[in-house]
């Protein structure tokens, strides 16, 4: 490196002399205004470092350790490490959203009737994964086609791990509307600064970003203390089956940073849980008026844009009287309701059926205060029009009318467990939610399946007794039986002190000018299976989290934040003395 660079050291001779005392550590001003220098960006990382040494002389020293190959110690890596972050994304943004691209082209969905290491398109994703990886100079492994790894090498033994996932959720396509303009949930779409596809936040876009970032540093020839190992999940979205089976047959780093959250950096996760409910069908008179179909979210973890139902009826005169009767309601059903968060309906009449449609707003199944959930909403309109406490119900009962009854009676719009009388909340992970996203119809029964989320406080024993007597207590009083099925997982609380906390909190404090602090997130994720596991982002704080949404996107200045913090963070990391 020394004759490479050894123009760059006389060209800095100057400065250096100038500069005086070591650089304290750039922060976003300094970024923004060598940033903005930047107008065409040089074609060598050396030559970027030069032209900051330039506008900013106290950088030259590190600089010109750095072009001399000589080892880079406290400020002077971090600001070398910061520079590449910065370089990395004012030169490799196009490459990052060409690899978005293609990995959201990919539907890495679960299908129940093929296992996920048969998945043709969690196949073809291995395969692109490993093509960039011997393109930027890294090694792979795939594990069976539930991890796939990559790795940068450093000079001691010690590792740390990254950790992503490729799967993702399903989507309503009839959802993805834009301005009128309908989206393919699996080809990215950009409208102004917004990237839309399943997937682009949640996670490929991390993935994309960290192996862009693995190459910059490998490139960079900075050395690295410790190898760093990018783990990608296949099975994240539906319980982690796949991280289970290579925990069994590969040793874990001891440390792990996942990029599957929020930022700045979190420490406490709820734990998820499904309770699924489950209604016998029930054969009614095709003749006279009955709910013969209804939908919600597309997975559990998610809250709908849109929930529908469907009535029907050989009797015209006596479905045009259930027409009459949710017409007259609607519009004072919504504007009654508006105050828990605004919502419409619609309604469409046909010889044999009525389709009752309510659009709400998605969200994360763990953040039911972002969205408005359109489930219990329909229910409620469903019941006050049509099934009336006082006289004659103008639907017949059946498996759909029950799950109508058990929504508004157990849930109703509160999503924090009131209904049931097991509402909590702890001062720091926030209180217990529950909410039912997703109807499902088959094998002779209908399921309506509840997300929860829970804080500390409670074990999953506890809340999952406490929940279950509820729902009993219902059952017996309105003498509606339903069979429950609740699995619960349990929530997560480390306290991990020491420098890689301390260094991730420093990354996005200077690269964003907001409040650096650890946090908490109703999310679940990997991490839980992980030791010494924390998230850092994709998410910025105050923003909504559009991860399982109908309409997923990622904003293009979050990326770009994205590539900078990432490509500091294994640079820094990767050479901290001790992680504690």
């Amino acid at each position: 490196m020394k004759t490479v660079f050894r123009h760059t050291a006389i060209a800095l001779g100057i400065a250096l002399a100038a500069a005086g005392a070591q650089a304290q550590l750039l922060q976003k001003p300094a970024l923004d205004a060598i940033a903005a220098e930047a107008v065409k960006t040089p074609a060598t990382f050396a030559q970027f470092l030069q032209n900051a040494a330039k506008q900013d002389t106290r950088l030259a020293p590190a600089v010109q350790r750095y072009t001399q190959g000589e080892q880079l110690q406290g400020d002077d890596l971090a600001n070398v490490a910061r520079l590449l972050g910065l370089y990395t994304r004012l030169t490799q943004e196009h490459q990052v959203l060409s690899s978005i691209t293609q990995m959201v082209a990919l539907p890495t969905v679960r299908d129940p009737k093929v296992p996920p290491h048969e998945s043709p398109a969690i196949i073809d994703f291995g395969r692109m994964v490993e093509k960039m990886a011997q393109d930027f100079g890294l090694q792979y492994r795939n594990v069976d086609n539930r991890i796939f790894e990559v790795t940068l090498p450093g000079k001691g033994t010690e590792e740390f791990g990254i950790l992503t996932h490729a799967d993702v959720v399903p989507v309503v396509p009839a959802e993805w509307v834009v301005d009128g303009q309908q989206l393919d949930p699996f080809k990215v779409t950009r409208v102004g600064d917004k990237l839309y596809g399943r997937g682009t936040i949640d996670d490929k876009g991390s993935i994309a970003t960290v192996l862009y970032a693995m190459k910059a540093v490998k490139q960079s020839q900075l050395p690295l203390q410790r190898s760093i190992r990018l783990m990608i999940e296949t099975t994240e979205e539906t319980g982690g089956d796949a991280m289970k089976y290579y925990r069994d047959k590969t040793k874990l780093p001891d440390y792990n940073i996942v990029l599957d959250s929020k930022y700045p950096a979190v420490v406490a996760e709820k734990g998820t849980g499904a309770i699924k409910a489950s209604f016998a069908d029930v054969k009614t008179d095709p003749q006279q008026p009955a709910i013969t179909a209804m939908a919600g979210a597309a997975s559990a973890n998610a809250i709908a844009q849109t929930a529908t139902a469907t009535i029907e009826a050989g009797n015209a005169a006596a479905l045009a009287a259930v027409a009459e009767k949710l017409q007259a309601a609607k519009d004072g059903f919504v504007a009654s309701n508006q105050q828990f968060g605004k919502f419409s309906v619609d309604l469409v009449s046909s010889a044999n059926k009525i389709d009752i449609k309510v659009t709400g707003s998605s969200a994360h199944g763990s953040r039911p205060e972002e969205g408005v959930n359109p489930v219990p909403r329909l229910a409620l309109l469903l019941q006050s029009a049509l099934m009336p406490a006082q006289g004659q119900p103008l639907v017949q009962q059946n498996q759909y009318s029950e799950a109508v009854r058990y929504i508004n009676g157990v849930f109703g719009m509160d999503y924090f467990g009131k209904g049931l009388n097991v509402a909590y909340a702890d001062d720091f992970m926030g209180p217990l939610t529950i909410s039912p996203n997703l109807i499902k119809p088959g094998n002779g029964q209908l399921e309506v399946t509840a997300n929860a989320r829970m804080p500390r406080g409670k074990s999953p024993e506890q809340l999952k007794a406490e929940v279950e007597k509820g729902i009993a207590n219902w059952s017996a009083a309105t003498k509606v039986p339903v069979k429950i099925d609740y699995s619960q997982g349990n929530w997560m609380a480390r306290d991990p002190k020491g420098a890689w906390l301390s260094t991730l909190l420093n990354i996005f404090g200077d690269t964003t000018g907001l409040d650096a602090k650890p946090v908490p997130t109703a999310g679940s994720t990997t991490a839980k299976l992980m030791p010494n596991a924390i998230n850092f982002g994709p998410a910025m704080p105050g923003k909504k989290y559009t991860a399982h949404n109908a309409l997923e996107y990622k904003e293009v200045p979050d990326l770009q934040a994205d590539m900078q913090m990432f490509t500091e963070m294994l640079v820094r990391i990767g050479n901290l003395q001790q992680m504690q």
